[in-house]
């Protein structure tokens, strides 16, 4: 079964050099990609096993991971080293991810025409032994994994409070300890 964490030969044998670093530090290798454009960037999407990623970690596996490379030399021109966590509307490359989210709204599409259609949106159920279930207009359908070329979480209202609960703080509202109320601003100034 071919994950969606390296897709192309090129990703799966950059993967190869940096999932054993990665891991070793203790982190989940979630995506990797050599993109070009004017200057290429190999971009690295890693978690802990328990979803959470902090700027200190990423700074770790940058680290490493560039050591690494600069003695295994996979890439020949040069290029830019991007760490980062999944973030909220994360891509799912892994069958663990699916089940994980499942209740959360994604977006998935395939490679081939899947009775008429590449592109799907609807509510993940989980997963079969080789499938991802999802419930579309049409109801619950599964889509094999193998097919998959491209899924990823639909941010919404719902998605934040879920990653908060996760993080173990369902209250906090992204933006809500920002007070600038005038009352505020006054206060600030006499301390």
């Amino acid at each position: 079964m071919i994950d969606l964490v390296a897709r192309t030969s090129v990703d799966r044998r950059l993967a190869g050099v940096i999932a054993p670093v990665v891991e070793d530090l203790g982190f989940e290798l979630v995506r990797v990609r050599l993109l070009s454009g004017k200057s290429r960037t190999l971009q690295i999407m890693a978690e802990r096993p328990d979803g959470g990623m902090e700027v200190d970690d990423c700074a770790a596996i940058s680290t490493a991971v560039s050591a690494t490379l600069d003695v295994e030399d996979p890439i020949e021109d040069a290029y830019t080293l991007e760490v980062s966590s999944p973030g909220i509307d994360r891509p799912l490359t892994r069958m663990k991810d699916f089940s994980a989210w499942s209740g959360c709204e994604a977006r998935l599409e395939t490679s081939e025409l899947i009775d008429g259609r590449k592109r799907f949106r609807g509510m993940l159920h989980g997963v079969g032994e080789d499938e991802v279930l999802v419930e579309v207009d049409e109801g619950i359908i599964g889509l094999k994994f193998d097919w998959l070329s491209d899924a990823r979480l639909v941010l919404s209202d719902d998605l934040v409070r879920a990653s908060l609960k996760a993080r173990g703080n369902p209250d906090r509202i992204p933006g809500a300890d920002i007070d600038d109320t005038d009352e505020n601003l006054d206060a600030d100034k006499e301390a």
